[in-house]
């Protein structure tokens, strides 16, 4: 495994919520560390806000936390979307959060020190993930922009992360666009979309898919 990586290695075995795992949250100071990482990166970071609490808990609420194994989030941030996968019952220590950004990943980090925080590519997350050899996941969460990719890449890449599942594993996927953005194959991928959630600094959708039966 190319060590240049940044990780925390947990204990396999803890499956507890301990105190140490109770962020330590600062809304203001994430808004500001966001914002300023926004303006330095913007085509990086793809908004200047963390997501809205509604937002974050519709992302959440996709998820089952009873199908067991590891919770994959792409593109964390300064973790609004972690905290509420924790307050849906996921425990930290099932968490991989792969985060390109080294000032996100730290304060991830530092909330959530049960959990693997990767600093790196999380468009790599396919071959990061075979590198770990990890059981089957329970679900990914992705706030990743994807519209920069062509078509094929997402279509391929939903179905590399698919294919690391085990039953009932889903992908959870955020977009500001009306459609769909990942081509949907009705032969390989089963979709389904949330209302739109008017509640966050741009409104969203979230889409959940799994691969066809």
């Amino acid at each position: 495994m190319n060590t240049s990586r940044d990780e925390h290695v947990k204990d396999p075995e803890r499956t507890e919520l301990t105190r140490s795992d109770i962020p330590r949250r600062s809304p203001s100071s994430d808004e500001l560390v966001f914002f300023r990482t926004w303006l330095r990166a913007p085509l990086v970071t793809a908004t200047f806000l963390p997501s809205s609490p509604n937002l974050s808990r519709a992302l959440a609420a996709a998820i089952d936390p009873s199908i067991p194994g590891a919770v994959l989030e792409l593109g964390p941030g300064t973790g609004a979307v972690t905290a509420a996968l924790v307050e849906r019952g996921i425990a930290p220590d099932r968490l991989i959060l792969i985060e390109l950004m080294p000032e996100f990943s730290e304060r991830l980090r530092d909330r959530y020190p049960s959990a693997r925080v990767i600093t790196g590519d999380a468009f790599s997350a396919p071959s990061l993930l075979a590198e770990l050899g990890l059981g089957p996941l329970s679900a990914v969460v992705s706030c990743l922009p994807l519209y920069g990719r062509p078509p094929s890449w997402r279509q391929s890449f939903l179905l590399d992360l698919l294919s690391l599942g085990g039953p009932g594993h889903r992908f959870v996927q955020v977009t500001n666009f009306p459609a769909s953005p990942i081509p949907i194959d009705r032969r390989k991928i089963e979709a389904s979309s949330s209302p739109r959630i008017w509640l966050n600094v741009f409104p969203a959708v979230v889409w959940t898919y799994r691969l066809a039966k």
